[in-house]
């Protein structure tokens, strides 16, 4: 309903609800992140055309320079934390998030006027930062790249949101591939029928949600969903 893949309320779940340590919550997230962005990529192209998204391919590049990279390390920082760090590390990028959302709903900030090389490298540096947000979250970050997407290169909301998906899902793969060396990766293959639930279920809320678009008003519903991240933030902390 609001344009996210809700992989940032469903961490706080995956840990609080269903008992899982931290680093597998995330690795269980990005799964199952991987498989929302795979479906809604295409499902996008009703509203937004492939050539709307290609024409944009130097923004995707740009921010893929960072968001690679970030992935990459976010992913490995994650791996090496203590799970009480690795907590506390999330609870605070959930705090992140939360500030994120409501910006980009209510914030009126309007595009940069940078010149061309600026513009650049805040892509790349920015993209670095998203990529290391993600990693470590499990999340594909669109609650992130679609304000940096708007404000650095001046596209609007709907384009960035597809472009948003189309770097989100190679970043995902890199991250998830670096998961993978890790002894906590055979969390997916223990908890195979989970992921297999939550991921059906979480394809059907989106199908849903694109149904009940508009229903509930972005004045009522974006402060509720702050206030959950913001509440989650503080389970997460706290969680043994």
């Amino acid at each position: 309903m609001i344009g996210l893949g809700g992989a940032e309320f469903r961490l706080p779940l995956l840990i609080g609800v269903f008992g899982f340590i931290a680093l597998q919550a995330v690795i269980l997230n990005k799964a199952m992140s991987l498989i929302v962005v795979l479906t809604a990529l295409p499902a996008r192209l009703l509203s937004v055309p492939y050539a709307d998204v290609a024409a944009e391919w130097s923004v995707i590049v740009n921010l893929l320079g960072g968001t690679l990279i970030g992935a990459w390390v976010g992913a490995t920082w994650a791996t090496k934390m203590r799970s009480a760090t690795l907590h506390r590390v999330l609870a605070a990028l959930l705090v992140l998030i939360a500030a994120a959302l409501a910006w980009s709903h209510f914030g009126s900030a309007g595009p940069l006027d940078l010149p061309p090389v600026t513009r650049a490298v805040a892509g790349v540096i920015a993209g670095l930062a998203i990529g290391v947000v993600a990693a470590l979250m499990g999340v594909a970050g669109g609650e992130l790249l679609i304000p940096t997407i708007v404000l650095l290169f001046a596209i609007d909301i709907k384009t960035a949101g597809s472009i948003s998906l189309a770097v989100s899902l190679p970043t995902m793969l890199v991250a998830f591939t670096r998961y993978s060396r890790d002894k906590s990766f055979h969390v997916l293959r223990g908890n195979a029928r989970f992921v297999a639930a939550m991921s059906a279920g979480s394809i059907t809320g989106t199908v849903l949600g694109g149904l009940l678009l508009g229903a509930a008003p972005a004045a009522v519903l974006i402060p509720l969903l702050v206030a959950l991240l913001l509440l989650s933030s503080v389970k997460v902390w706290r969680h043994q």
